[in-house]
């Protein structure tokens, strides 16, 4: 089919998407919904849509515009978006720890704001993480003793407030483990695709940590409900919550809820 074709076929709305990804680059689900009155349901459709015909590349939280004939690689939402959200996201889930716990955290601002919310009086916690930054921040935490999982140090990317150690090797120290409960992160929570991720290097750690614990919570707030990344983490029947923000649509939550999935709001 031509181009010429194709856009014949585009309806209204699909047409003034691209015309504002044409003029600004990115585009957010928030924005589009407010500028074109309708739900963040029905523009995330429309964005799945318009990417199947491979006239944009979806990113967390929104779109990217595309060169033609092939995906050029997505400048992502700034890894600071959703910042007050993740806050609290992170305060619900240390929240959540127990005095002689042995609790995961995965590599991510999520994460680090749970650590960093981790109330002072807790004891005897082992905390097993693969983010130096995590692991600098509760070092004087007279409670909490850290372990890391060791492995490769990620080259600095799009986020360079975030240090992680990556396999070989991080999975080698996991398999040995038994966690009481794993605090991972991820780009995108989805009720048919479950969660998923776009940097691959890091699937294979998330999945040894899932693995090493008898519970499973994901942190992740609202900008990524609905979005699918490139990399599977796990179904949801693989996790026991989701915590995400009050930002939530109502019709995301009740399809995570309706397939299982325990979900509480920040």
């Amino acid at each position: 089919m031509s181009d010429a074709s194709q856009a014949t076929q585009l309806n209204p709305r699909h047409e003034r998407i691209l015309e504002m990804l044409n003029r600004d680059r990115v585009v957010e689900v928030a924005r589009l919904s407010e500028v074109l009155g309708v739900s963040a349901v029905t523009i995330r459709s429309d964005l799945d849509t318009l990417e199947r015909r491979m006239l944009l590349r979806r990113i967390r939280g929104g779109a990217t515009s595309v060169q033609a004939a092939r995906f050029v690689r997505p400048l992502e939402l700034p890894s600071q978006s959703f910042g007050a959200e993740k806050e609290r996201i992170g305060a619900m889930a240390a929240r959540m720890v127990r005095d002689g716990e042995t609790i995961i955290l995965d590599a991510g601002t999520t994460t680090r704001a749970m650590a960093l919310a981790l109330p002072a009086d807790l004891r005897d916690v082992v905390v097993i993480t693969n983010s130096l930054d995590i692991a600098i921040s509760l070092e004087t935490h007279a409670g909490i003793t850290v372990m890391l999982t060791g492995g490769t140090v990620k080259k600095t990317g799009r986020n360079p407030r975030s240090r992680s150690l990556i396999p070989p090797f991080a999975g080698l120290v996991l398999a040995q483990l038994n966690a009481d409960c794993a605090y991972l992160c991820c780009a995108g929570v989805d009720a048919d695709r479950g969660f998923t991720n776009a940097h691959f290097e890091e699937v294979e750690i998330k999945r040894a940590m899932l693995a090493a614990a008898r519970r499973v919570v994901v942190l992740g707030d609202h900008g990524k409900l609905g979005h699918v990344a490139g990399a599977r983490i796990a179904g949801l029947e693989e996790v026991s919550t989701l915590v995400t923000d009050a930002g939530a649509g109502p019709s995301d939550v009740a399809a995570l809820t309706a397939a299982g999935l325990d979900v509480i709001l920040a």
